[in-house]
């Protein structure tokens, strides 16, 4: 198993963070199992867009920033582009990564009964820390691999006790039914999934785990099964909140406090476990993914031991770690950051499908016309996201 699964699994883990824990709690504690679906329709757009990043990855050799350097003539363009990028990705993921860490540190608590914010984040962020400065590609991969089979095991055993009902479940999940006010919380489950920083990860990773073109297939097994785990994950966490009784929820614990009358210290237990393998691995990936692209854009050595590329996750792992110590809140630099993933995500998803379809790029993997068609539909879903959502921030901004 371990040879055959790739860097997939860190995709899975990137988008199962706490963001995506909480999103799914509240939509399954508001709407029951009636967004399912949502869930369902992000799971078949982060396939068709990460599919595209493996094989341009593995086709090209290069990464996305890469291939934005490297193929676009207008030097404005350029480097507006590779701007929007480095804000996105590398100074919003610093931004976010307390999150991260906030999200392991709830999971100790969880398992221990304990407080203590200060000492939670700072025991995550040395793990997090030592992961990233020995871990190898292919330890990553098994370390990660671990974690999401333990988080899938723990929010599965949850959803299962709350025995839903199973007509209901597949109703949720084939019949869409949006009315107005649903609409934001479908946003969100779409958006904590389809994450533009995996684009630019999985991109980069695919390289370090195959060589050749020839190796396009398993890429494709690699994550198509970690996206449809991932995925699981999420709806196990909407099923868990919509059969747990509780009225209104603010965050995991109260979930798990709620189920613990009926289901006893497992249901904290399990959900602890989760909570904790979704903070370690989003801890991790981010700072990774945040080095990856520096890298790229600015075109520094192939090489994870680089100083710069050290320096980038350090810093990244820094801040998150830091700012939930402090308790502080850069909610400027978060604000900018949000506005960035929202104009970034379209613009990549184009650039993936016109980069895809170049025969000199994709010596013979270039899209089919079902491919163009399914990516037609997911660009025309991603640009509708990209709109509400910098709508909605500069709504809540202003």
């Amino acid at each position: 198993m371990f040879k055959r699964i790739g860097p997939g699994m860190l995709i899975a883990a990137a988008f199962i963070g706490p963001g995506t824990v909480t999103t799914c709690i509240r939509a399954g504690v508001d709407w029951k199992l009636g967004l399912l679906w949502a869930l369902l329709l992000s799971i078949l757009a982060t396939l068709v867009l990460q599919e595209m990043a493996g094989r341009l990855g593995l086709t090209t050799s290069k990464g996305i920033p890469g291939l934005i350097r490297d193929r676009t003539q207008n030097g404005l363009l350029r480097y507006s582009l590779l701007g929007i990028i480095l804000i996105a990705i590398v100074i919003g993921n610093a931004a976010y990564e307390a999150g991260n860490i906030s999200g392991a540190v709830l999971g100790l608590q969880a398992l221990t009964g304990g407080s203590g914010q200060h000492y939670g984040a700072l025991v995550a962020g040395a793990l997090a820390f030592v992961l990233l400065w020995f871990g190898s590609s292919r330890l990553l991969e098994r370390i990660f691999t671990s974690l999401v089979l333990l988080m899938s095991l723990s929010f599965l055993l949850t959803a299962v006790l709350t025995k839903p009902d199973l007509l209901e479940l597949a109703k949720g999940l084939f019949i869409p039914d949006l009315k107005g006010e649903e609409l934001l919380t479908v946003v969100a489950l779409i958006g904590t999934t389809v994450v533009p920083y995996n684009l630019f990860l999985y991109s980069s990773l695919v390289n370090e785990k195959w060589k050749t073109i020839g190796s396009i297939s398993l890429m494709r097994t690699d994550i198509l099964f970690s996206v449809i785990v991932g995925g699981l994950v999420s709806m196990a966490i909407v099923i868990t909140a919509a059969g747990s009784g509780v009225a209104s929820v603010q965050g995991v614990m109260e979930l798990a406090r709620g189920l613990e009358p009926v289901y006893g210290r497992m249901a904290r237990y399990g959900i602890g476990v989760g909570l904790l393998a979704a903070g370690i691995t989003s801890a991790i990936t981010a700072p990774l993914a945040a080095a990856f692209v520096a890298r790229q854009c600015f075109g520094w050595p192939e090489d994870r031991k680089d100083w710069r590329f050290r320096l980038i996750w350090m810093l990244v792992l820094g801040v998150g770690v830091g700012t939930l110590s402090l308790d502080v809140r850069p909610l400027q630099v978060i604000f900018s950051a949000q506005v960035a993933n929202g104009i970034l995500l379209p613009v990549i998803a184009f650039f993936l499908w016109w980069a895809i379809n170049q025969p000199s790029l994709m010596r013979g993997h270039a899209n089919s016309r079902l491919q163009n068609l399914w990516t037609f539909l997911v660009l025309a879903l991603v640009t509708f996201l990209s709109i509400w959502s910098i709508f909605r921030i500069l709504t809540d901004a202003f």
